[in-house]
């Protein structure tokens, strides 16, 4: 635990610093500079955290699975545009992963094909009409990792 005596000013001073019981004189410049920088990467790292959340999904994804299995029972052709979606969707989870995760995992496997790919949106969607589309494709993700450790 932290805690700083004599801190207030950033001036040439000396500030007393007390870190897991040792006291310890510090330069008020050089107290002052890790506080900062302390404070904004925390803030950093929050603001982060918050912006992965409040990504907007566009395009097909945006859709619900209601919407889905709608427009699939009136235009079954659109089938593929949401494949399609969902393809893309997914290279994008790949590519945003750290390196050595996910590396080589095959979205096109010839045990888990695409027309099986889309069997398993049409059901999944078929039970959670609630759930939106791009929340399926994650599902679909999931699925195509277990597959490639098989």
């Amino acid at each position: 635990m932290w805690s700083a005596q004599e801190t207030s000013g950033c001036d040439g001073r000396h500030a007393t610093v007390a870190a897991h019981g040792v006291d310890r004189k510090v330069r008020r410049p050089i107290l002052c500079f890790i506080l900062t920088a302390f404070a904004l990467m925390t803030s950093s790292t929050a603001d982060l955290r918050a912006e992965g959340r409040t990504a907007k999904i566009v395009g097909l994804g945006a859709s619900t699975c209601k919407q889905f299995n709608g427009d699939v029972v009136s235009n079954p052709m659109v089938r593929r545009e949401y494949l399609a979606w969902a393809q893309g969707f997914m290279s994008g989870i790949i590519l945003s992963r750290p390196p050595g995760v996910d590396e080589g995992l095959d979205l096109n496997p010839a045990t888990f094909d695409l027309i099986t790919q889309l069997r398993f949106l049409e059901d999944l969607c078929a039970r959670n009409e609630a759930l939106d589309f791009s929340e399926a494709v994650e599902a679909l993700y999931k699925r195509l990792r277990r597959e490639g450790k098989t």
